[in-house]
């Protein structure tokens, strides 16, 4: 068994679809949800699903390993950041190296970066004229939306379209793509395939 931990600062949709996506997954399971928000939904979500939860704050994340040694403690594979808004540590980083993957709600290396999250993006998206936009999965490394892309899926954009409306495109597809593509470099990794 392959074992996850979701990364999530916010509602927590993402990681929702990931739970149910790999529920009764032969080979991948969500061992943890954590969050460095003690009143995100994402909390919420895990309790009704039953994944364990950790609550952690800046010193526990960047100045000791406590949220590193809770990962070995639950026998983590992979790092799966849905809406985490913080820079992973380095260390977390080698601990995981190309295991680490995250999802932006933009075509990177258009609007990445710090800062550039959410609906900032979408408001971005729109101010510019953009007439398509999209989804980035990718691996994680030391500065914000920089590492290597694994996958990116794209959608029209509309003149009229408002920032919501971009939104609701964005969140269809990462819900389609997301749970998909992370099945899809867990299941290849240790088995020659470089991903």
């Amino acid at each position: 068994m392959r074992n996850i931990a979701i990364f999530a600062s916010g509602s927590g949709s993402n990681a929702q679809r990931i739970i149910e996506y790999f529920k009764d997954h032969p080979s991948i399971s969500v061992q943890l949800v954590l969050t460095n928000k003690s009143d995100a939904y994402v909390l919420q979500r895990a309790a009704n699903n039953k994944i364990p939860s950790i609550v952690f704050n800046k010193e526990q994340f960047y100045q000791n390993d406590d949220v590193l040694n809770i990962l070995i403690q639950y026998k983590v594979d992979f790092l799966i950041l849905a809406g985490f808004l913080w820079l992973m540590p380095v260390k977390m980083i080698e601990k995981f190296d190309r295991r680490v993957i995250n999802i932006h709600p933009a075509l990177l290396p258009k609007y990445g970066g710090k800062g550039m999250f959410g609906i900032l993006v979408h408001k971005a998206v729109v101010e510019n004229k953009e007439r398509e936009t999209g989804i980035t999965i990718h691996y994680v490394n030391k500065e914000y939306d920089k590492g290597d892309i694994i996958f990116q899926a794209k959608c029209k954009i509309n003149p009229e379209d408002s920032p919501d409306d971009v939104a609701n495109k964005i969140h269809e597809l990462e819900y389609q793509h997301f749970p998909v593509v992370i099945e899809r470099i867990i299941m290849s990794v240790g088995r020659g395939s470089d991903v």
